[in-house]
């Protein structure tokens, strides 16, 4: 198994037997209030799923990953883990202080202020999204940040029991979950929909060089039109209890918001999947993209200047079902013409759905679709 990326795992959770009298000491603190999607991050940064991160960046990491995509010391990191907060509010605030990050009140952590300074979101859209298009969801959401953004360590002593907990497991239990399995070498999917029979190609393929496949949806803010987080986990269960040997394969959840930030993305999501355990990253035909702002293949395009990023990505490019070869096929071993190539068009089999209508057994495994059409609105509004 793969060590963490930077080498150790974080843990920024607060002991047990010390949490109550943090949390009377944090309820003294300035406050800092924060985003749902927010929290989430931060509970991410406790767990260790963004190991070396100790809490937010400070201004020297964030250029960096800006400049290179890496942290200032040169490890690999694409995508800038923030703390943003308005003119007014930084304005109370100096490096050396402590403050307390709330949550719709709730008050669940402590940032220790290493470093304050402006955000520049001309420049933060442009190196991260490659688009000052304020119609790009990764945009729009700079423009709500606060001008401001603290960087330092963070101790969390509240968590959240997470949307789906028995879904919900933290790198530490997952490397251990692999140890227990058997898995020396295990393959991480990441996705945002109900799959697909492409998506099953991917996946059985992959486990086809790997010991495990770690399914692992990402639950949190969406774009409209995306599947809800509870349609996915279903969905997900149906095919791996109707489709997949028993022990080959595992569903674990991501509480952390689409970036939509596609080639940038992908490397960060490589990064989480290395954290919990996986050795192999499943990239597939434009990766974490949105709209046209991004080349079909430019996220696997952009691991090539990443050699020491630590964990192997598995590239899927061209992938139909051939209605000649009467099942799913590749454009270096089918033979045959577009004339005969039916493409899994994500688009196609969500207007489908959205009607009640069900796509074709060779677009979509009927216990899958069953699964999505039991929720009456299955997608984000």
């Amino acid at each position: 198994m793969l060590p963490p990326h930077g080498g150790r795992l974080i843990d920024r959770l607060v002991p047990g037997e010390d949490r109550e009298r943090i949390k009377d000491e944090a309820v003294e603190l300035p406050k800092v209030p924060v985003s749902t999607e927010s929290r989430k991050d931060y509970e991410c940064l406790a767990h260790g799923v963004f190991s070396p991160l100790k809490g937010p960046l400070n201004g020297n990491d964030y250029l960096s990953v800006l400049e290179n995509g890496r942290l200032e010391d040169g490890l690999p990191w694409t995508f800038p883990i923030v703390l943003d907060v308005s003119k007014d509010l930084a304005s109370g605030i100096k490096v050396g202080d402590d403050v307390a990050l709330t949550e719709s009140g709730d008050v669940f952590a402590i940032l220790h202020v290493e470093d304050k300074f402006p955000l520049d979101r001309r420049t933060h859209a442009e190196k991260i999204f490659k688009t000052l298009d304020i119609e790009h969801p990764g945009v729009a959401r700079i423009q709500e940040m606060g001008g401001h953004l603290l960087g330092g360590s963070l101790d969390l002593f509240q968590e959240t029991p997470g949307k789906i907990p028995k879904y919900r497991l933290k790198p530490k239990e997952t490397r251990f979950l692999f140890k227990e399995m058997g898995w020396r070498t295990v393959a991480g999917f990441q996705t945002r929909n109900a799959p697909h029979i492409g998506h099953e190609y991917v996946q059985k393929t992959a486990l086809a060089f790997v010991d495990g496949l770690f399914i692992n949806p990402l639950i949190g803010r969406k774009k409209a039109g995306d599947f809800k987080d509870e349609v996915i986990i279903e969905a997900y269960e149906a095919l791996i209890r109707n489709y997949y040997l028993r022990n080959s394969a595992t569903l674990v959840t991501l509480e952390m918001e689409m970036r939509y930030a596609g080639p940038r993305e992908a490397i960060f999501h490589a990064i989480v999947r290395k954290n919990f355990g996986c050795t192999h990253f499943v990239v597939g035909r434009d990766h974490a993209g949105v709209g046209n702002y991004y080349g079909p293949f430019e996220a696997q395009e952009k691991f090539t200047e990443f050699p020491d990023l630590g964990i192997t990505p598995l590239f899927f490019r061209n992938f139909f079902y051939c209605k000649k070869c009467r099942g799913v096929e590749n454009d270096k071993v089918c033979p045959h013409g577009q004339e005969d190539h039916v493409n899994f068009s994500g688009t196609k089999m969500r207007r489908l759905l959205m009607k009640g209508e069900r796509p074709s057994m060779e677009m979509m495994r009927p216990e899958v679709v069953d699964a999505v059409l039991r929720h009456p609105e299955p997608f984000v509004s």
